[in-house]
């Protein structure tokens, strides 16, 4: 059976690639240091030092490999070689609620970019299998969809965009 493939921006590729060099390269490295420190404080069965270090590392070694299985399985989706005027991930949309007349921007990116808060980034990032993303993707602009959600609505997409990078 084939493994999935991760669609993504370059700029969400480099993002996974620096937090997975800093766990492997610093985090873990600094763990490590404390769980042998906290060996040679003695009995291991009553130390908390080590167990906190242990199941620290636990969680790290967990990031570590699923973000080298993303780096494995992902595809850089390449949005800016102008061939084609249809939405894709790594777009910046600009869209128009059409009941309120609300003007609305996100970047379609792959899911494991998402920050549909803008928490990273001055704009929301949202996935292209999120109901607006879905609705975005091949559509070009002036064109009015439907996001099919538990409320179904109407946009009208007023400009797309790309930037190799928002954040």
């Amino acid at each position: 059976m084939a493994e999935e493939k991760i669609e993504m921006t370059q700029a969400g590729l480099d993002e996974v690639e620096k937090k997975y060099r800093y766990l492997l390269d610093v985090e873990r490295k600094e763990v490590l240091e404390a769980l042998v420190a906290a060996r040679e404080q003695g009995d291991l069965s009553e130390n908390a030092d080590y167990t906190a270090a242990k199941h620290k590392l636990g969680e790290i070694d967990g990031q570590i490999e699923q973000l080298q299985h993303i780096k494995d399985v992902a595809v850089i989706i390449n949005s800016k070689d102008g061939k084609s005027k249809k939405i894709n991930i790594g777009h910046t949309v600009e869209y128009r609620e059409v009941k309120s007349g609300e003007v609305n921007t996100v970047k379609v990116v792959g899911t494991v970019e998402v920050d549909p808060l803008a928490s990273k980034s001055p704009i929301p990032y949202i996935s292209g299998r999120s109901a607006l993303g879905a609705a975005l993707i091949g559509k070009e602009v002036g064109e009015k969809v439907t996001v099919e959600c538990n409320i179904p609505y109407e946009i009208e997409i007023l400009s797309v965009s790309y930037q190799s990078s928002d954040k």
